[in-house]
């Protein structure tokens, strides 16, 4: 094994031995980094730093991937991978090659792409051609003037009509004279409102419309066929990425995404950094010790990256992947799943006949997820009271944040307490311990950043300012301390994930929750509790506040 960029397989510039190897493998999607891939990222970093033939886009942002792994040698050392491509190619010297090259020169796909690219060119000459769009241009004033005198048209119709039975309700009747010429009104102006209308249609430059749909349909003809030629091709290059699992089988990902909930892979599936390595590992006889994903760059503008920071492989596209990659490999249990509260009573804050309040422990699902055996608040509830009736939990937090939670034990006391929830009625507030120290000019204030879920990383939420719904938060801090900051917030709508991204968003407050896994670092737990909640009594309409401080 040489130093980096004379080998893939790259040796530890310091000793480790010292470093005793993980028992079982990381498992990917919530995991910290073992203290060997700690090690070898911070020689990824040096390495990156010292670039400048990337240094343009890999400043914009990109994810790269370190795997540990043990040679047939018994020698420890590190792979190196980057997520897609780097600087329009696949292959650099020191990083893991791709599961296909669909770049390399001659490759099917890179000839096929450029014939789609050329009906590309070609539809988009077809729409900006200047004799359609001034065609369209023309057609559309035409119309418009169309519309204006046929409105105007019914508008005196209208008024006629109103005018005529004004003057059949007003005495003295009016005479058979006075009838016969509202009559006639009456037909001339529906006659006119006809006239308008077959003018319009019948009008010597008719073609003008005619050029305009038979143009259209060529390009919409010419669109269904790069739409039929762009799947074939998306289904041939995934047939291509043949990934390796660690018993030595093989699937290539329409395979492996048979049974996802979307049948076919997305975009870009196969080209993450974790796939890379793991697939260089298991054709070179490598085992795969740990795992570690990391960004490096500016965070892109709808999602939550910051530089440094290890994040968990993606689910949309690794998830279907890598269940089917990590087959043999003993990989470590999720750390989410254990029962982590076993034995320990729900602390009840607060219970009548009507409703109970509980403080919910870091790590407890608020309602069971896809098996029911889980343990959660509602189970807890439900064991507890088991005479209740109706759904009981009239919100939820996310697992990983504590605090108070209200139930109801009746059909209406739920019904009464959703309905303040939804109308906004309910007083909430959470306080979050901050990586890194506000400025003074984020002292206090109010984050607006409407968010979406990722549809490829759930359950990310997005930054889109197209698809988000609004979400509000304010916010003041509370104390500044050893490079953290304590922060009060006020949510004013309760969108996912809402308080965890507005924290960590570069145009939010730029600074993650502390433990935020998703969003930000991993630590023992996440620093975001809900520690008040006020609220109408749903049986007795009194005020209900309640408060109970977070335990960190």
């Amino acid at each position: 094994m040489n130093t980096f960029g004379e080998s893939i397989i790259h040796r530890f510039r310091h000793r480790v031995t010292h470093i005793a190897p993980p028992d079982r493998f990381t498992y990917p999607f919530h995991y910290t980094p073992h203290p060997l891939c700690v090690l070898a990222t911070e020689e990824v970093k040096a390495y990156l730093a010292r670039q400048a033939r990337w240094r343009e886009e890999i400043d914009a942002g990109k994810m790269f991937g370190v795997l540990a792994v043990r040679t047939t040698e018994g020698d420890i050392g590190y792979l190196v991978a980057f997520s897609g491509n780097l600087a329009g190619e696949n292959i650099h010297a020191g990083f893991v090659p791709p599961v296909y090259d669909m770049l390399r020169p001659g490759e099917y796909f890179k000839e096929e792409e450029a014939e789609i690219s050329a009906i590309n060119r070609r539809i988009e000459k077809m729409e900006n051609d200047p004799h359609y769009l001034d065609s369209v241009a023309r057609n559309r004033e035409e119309v418009r003037a169309f519309e204006a005198e046929l409105e105007q048209a019914k508008a005196t119709m209208k008024a006629g009509k109103e005018a005529r039975d004004r003057r059949r309700q007003t005495p003295p009747k009016p005479t058979a004279a006075e009838e016969a010429a509202m009559i006639r009104e009456s037909q001339f102006q529906k006659a006119e409102v006809n006239r308008i209308s077959t003018r319009f249609t019948q009008r010597s430059d008719h073609r003008l419309s005619q050029y305009i749909a038979d143009q259209s349909k060529r390009v919409a003809l010419m669109k269904s066929f790069r739409k039929r030629r762009s799947a074939a091709l998306q289904r041939w290059l995934f047939a291509q990425f043949r990934m390796r699992d660690a018993k030595g089988g093989e699937k290539n990902l329409l395979d492996i995404f048979e049974r996802s909930a979307h049948k076919l892979p997305p975009a870009g599936a196969g080209e993450c950094a974790l796939p890379k390595l793991l697939q260089y590992a298991y054709l070179n006889g490598l085992k795969p010790l740990a795992m570690a994903e990391f960004w490096w760059g500016r965070s892109p503008e709808g999602e939550v990256r910051h530089h440094g920071y290890y994040y968990p492989s993606c689910q949309g596209k690794c998830g279907p992947i890598l269940a089917y990659m990590l087959q043999g490999l003993d990989v470590d249990d999720n750390p989410l799943s254990p029962n982590q509260h076993q034995g320990r009573q729900l602390d009840l804050v607060f219970e009548d006949a009507d409703l109970v309040v509980v403080n919910k422990p870091a790590g407890m699902l608020s309602v069971p997820g896809k098996g029911e055996d889980e343990d959660s608040v509602y189970a807890r509830l439900r064991t507890l009271y088991p005479e209740a009736t109706g759904p009981m939990v009239a919100h939820r937090l996310d697992m990983a944040t504590s605090g108070l939670m209200v139930a109801a034990k009746t059909k209406e006391a739920h019904q009464r307490l959703q309905e303040q929830f939804e109308r906004r009625e309910v007083k909430k507030r959470y306080v979050a311990l901050l990586e890194g120290t506000l400025p003074d000019d984020k002292l206090s204030g109010r984050v607006e950043l409407p968010l979406c879920p990722d549809p490829l990383d759930r359950p990310r939420q997005r930054v889109s300012y197209e698809h988000g719904k609004p979400a509000v938060t304010e916010y003041e801090v509370l104390e500044r301390m050893d490079g953290r900051t304590l922060v009060l917030f006020r949510p004013l709508t309760g969108r996912t994930h809402q308080l965890r991204v507005h924290a960590a968003h570069q145009a939010g407050l730029g600074h993650p929750i502390v433990g935020d896994t998703l969003y930000g670092q991993p630590a023992d737990r996440l620093y975001l509790h809900a520690e008040y909640l006020e609220f109408a009594h749903p049986a007795t309409g009194d005020t209900i506040c309640l408060q109970r401080e977070a335990e960190f």
